[in-house]
């Protein structure tokens, strides 16, 4: 008979049921719904500020540039704390972590709610990021231990709607606040969410996972802030750099990016021979993970170049305010958050390949059809392609993290938490700096011959998605190397 070994939040012997099994150990639905709420409130604030900028340059008396570190100094803090995020979950209960990090979330919700000026936001931005990123990993790691594998398609599905939802509805939200309320509401209005889940996490979430010793590495800490730190930098940097804003030679932060991770890489491989790696690369041993992961970072490409494109060209170009950029994106991310329970559930049931190859096909065809968009697009066309586009990464999502995860061995699922959220950060730079930097290169280029300011808004804005339409081709691609992990990798133990 085939048994799953479930731990047990005593830390006593640990009990066991059949793999084909749906029930979840007692207080385990509470547990990861609470966890739910709480990651969609932190994520949700990742893109909560792409809309408000505009406002926060005129009240705040700032530069474009300036107002951009709001979003760039965000994902800096993620990048940074992330990959520390698998020595963290190895070394501390899960307890300890969940309220560490919706204490540092609300404190840091609190400063940008009372910020008499941008330094006080962008330290309230970077406290808030702080709990953001502990927040993310502790779910997935706290999923993959006490779900069954036959549910897990079902759990992951609910967790691609906080991944993939919380940061598409960011800028309805904050569109919606922004036209009745003082950009600080968006701040207020979301503290005592976060309250309410910390003192409801400090009364319910019990430990699911035992802590172990492990010794603190201090050096893969200062390589691991300066590798993803300067690969985040580097690659915010290059929009402001096409647009002539940059505070440094581009190739600087990327090359100590580089050199860093390169470092960092050898690090790892060194430590984990004693069992001791801040970051345990061991997981790309492990073909599945490996081309899942790959997949993950071009979709998040996709959905972040998306995500700050289309505001821009709704509001440069076809010149609708910010309540209705928001109501617009808004069928979208209902479409990903509708999809993504059915996907789990066709995930349980027939593995990822048929859910991953058509939704690659999907996003590259709405990608090819934004291409399209000139200054007199329909509004209706363009909402109807980013639904097309939202349920195509609905279909690609859940399907590629819990095929990433659960090809795992058990003490390997922090790292491989860790390893999803770094990627995920990384490529959302990658995918702003080069939808960004394609529409204000081109742009520039159509102005210096004449064309007026929104026509050549527009033409960056085509040009941009041009780029993300041949990245979707290699998605496509790497959608037929995807294959149904076998249940034996994903923790399973057999016995007889």
């Amino acid at each position: 008979m085939t048994t799953e070994t479930v731990p047990n939040p005593t830390g006593s012997v640990p009990t066991t049921g059949k793999p084909t099994d749906d029930r979840l150990p007692p207080g385990s639905k509470l547990l990861i719904g609470l966890l739910l709420v709480s990651a969609f409130v932190v994520i949700l604030n990742e893109t909560i500020m792409s809309v408000a900028l505009p406002r926060l340059m005129e009240d705040l008396d700032i530069t474009a540039s300036s107002a951009q570190w709001l979003t760039t100094g965000f994902m800096l803090t993620m990048a940074v704390v992330i990959p520390a995020t698998g020595f963290l979950l190895e070394r501390f209960s899960l307890r300890t972590m969940f309220i560490t990090a919706m204490v540092l979330f609300s404190l840091g919700t609190l400063i940008a709610a009372l910020s008499p000026g941008f330094g006080a936001l962008l330290l309230g931005r970077v406290v808030q990021a702080s709990g953001t990123a502990i927040m993310m990993p502790l779910l997935m790691t706290t999923v993959l231990n006490v779900v069954p594998v036959s549910a897990r398609g079902r759990t992951m599905g609910a967790i691609s709607i906080v991944i993939s939802v919380a940061p598409a509805v960011g800028p309805t939200v904050s569109g919606l606040i922004l036209s009745v309320l003082d950009w600080r509401w968006m701040f207020w209005i979301v503290l005592p969410i976060a309250v309410a889940s910390l003192v409801l996490g400090a009364v319910l979430v019990r430990n699911v996972t035992e802590p172990r010793r492990v010794r603190f590495d201090v050096l893969s800490l200062v390589l691991s802030a300066f590798a993803f730190g300067g690969l985040i930098f580097g690659l915010s940097s290059i929009g402001e750099s096409a647009e002539g804003h940059a505070l440094m030679p581009v190739w600087i932060p990327l090359a100590v990016g580089v050199l860093a991770l390169l470092g960092f890489v050898l690090r790892q491989r060194g430590l984990a021979r004693d069992d001791r790696a801040f970051m345990d690369l061991r997981t790309f041993a492990n073909r599945s993970f490996t081309v899942s992961i790959i997949l993950v970072a071009i979709v998040m490409m996709a959905l972040f170049g998306s995500l700050i494109i289309l505001p821009i060209y709704l509001q440069t170009v076809l010149q609708v305010d910010t309540l209705t950029t928001g109501l617009m994106l808004l069928p979208g991310g209902l479409t990903m958050a509708a999809l993504a329970p059915l996907v789990g559930s066709l995930f349980d049931r027939f593995g990822p390949r048929p859910l991953v190859i058509p939704g690659a096909f999907a996003v590259s065809a709405a990608l090819w059809l934004l291409t399209m968009l000139g200054v007199d697009s329909a509004i209706i066309m363009i909402i109807a392609v980013h639904v097309l586009l939202s349920a195509g990464l609905a279909f690609m999502f859940t399907p590629l993290l819990t095929s990433a995860l659960g090809s795992l061995r058990p003490e390997l699922y922090p790292h491989g938490s860790a390893i999803v959220g770094t990627v995920q950060q990384l490529a959302g730079a990658a995918g702003t700096a080069l939808f960004i930097t394609m529409m204000s290169t081109t742009a520039a280029a159509r102005a210096a011959v004449g064309s007026s300011a929104v026509d050549a808004t527009a033409a960056g804005v085509q040009a941009a998605f041009m780029c993300g339409a041949m990245l979707s081709l290699l998605a496509i691609g790497a959608s037929f190397l995807i294959r149904r992990t076998d249940q034996a990798a994903a923790g399973v133990h057999v016995g007889h």
